[in-house]
Parts: structure tokens; C-alpha cells; sequence
């Protein structure tokens, strides 16, 4: 698998993994940090978009604001947020809508805690996980 940066032909494909709209999505490639994980697809040159992350940092911690795709893709995608929290001595917070089962896994397993209930996010529930700037350190 290998994680590149987001350009706005990746739009369509990231609608797809999140059910947005294209055009929030190429705003999305245009107003984060967005990496792309993509595996071999048919053929030898032709890869496919497997998942994504976006994030962005403020107030000493890096905010995941999309995080998609499949169970693998999102375990290799949540390091690039806390990588470069790491390098930042920052936290990293994920916001979670509650039907993200491939992405709360990854969340998980790279060590994030359940903060309990986020906000909503059009009339969806989210959790809140977040990884502490000391345990980023590990």
C-alpha cells in the first residue's frame, strides 16, 4: 500500500468512501492535509484509491476530519496524522460517526480512547478519540 497527497481527480473516489459530494471533497483536497492510500489495482501500472485521512492542526492538536476506506487502509492512514503529531508534540482528536466500523477499528488499535460522545454532524452521533500528545510520543 502506498499513501501519496490527495489532488482533486481523487474527489470522485473520495465521495464514493464517504458519501459526500465530490465538490466537498475537492474543497476538502484544497483545505487540509488529505493523504490517499492506494494498493495495485488490474494490470501492473494501475493503482486504486483504497481510503483517505484529512487533517489539520490547531490549538496543539491535530484534528482528523475524514478518515475512510478499508479496515487496512485506514490503520496505514491514521500514522500520518500522528506522525506528524509526533514531530509536533501534539495530541490527535478523531470525530467518529457511529457507522464507521473499518475506521474505529484503526482508531483503536493504534491506541486512541473512547472520550465518549462528539458533536453531530448532520443529525449523526459521533465519538470523540483522541490520542494524547505523550502517548504520540510512543
Amino acid at each position: 500500500m502506498e499513501i501519496r497527497d490527495a489532488v482533486e481527480a481523487d474527489a470522485e473516489r473520495m465521495a464514493e468512501l464517504s458519501g459526500s459530494p465530490p465538490d466537498v471533497m475537492r474543497n476538502l483536497v484544497h483545505d487540509r492535509t488529505v493523504r490517499i492510500a492506494e494498493t495495485p489495482a488490474d494490470g501492473d501500472e494501475e493503482t486504486a484509491v483504497a481510503g483517505f485521512v484529512s487533517f489539520d492542526a490547531r490549538d496543539s492538536t491535530v484534528h482528523v476530519t475524514q478518515i475512510g476506506g478499508s479496515e487496512s487502509a485506514c490503520a496505514r492512514l491514521i500514522e500520518e496524522p500522528v506522525s506528524f503529531a509526533r514531530r509536533e508534540e501534539m495530541g490527535v482528536e478523531v470525530l467518529l460517526p457511529a457507522d464507521e466500523d473499518a475506521a474505529r477499528t484503526a482508531i483503536e488499535d493504534a491506541g486512541f480512547e473512547n472520550e465518549g460522545a462528539g458533536p453531530q454532524f448532520e443529525g449523526q452521533q459521533t465519538t470523540r478519540y483522541r490520542l494524547d500528545a505523550g502517548r504520540a510520543h510512543q
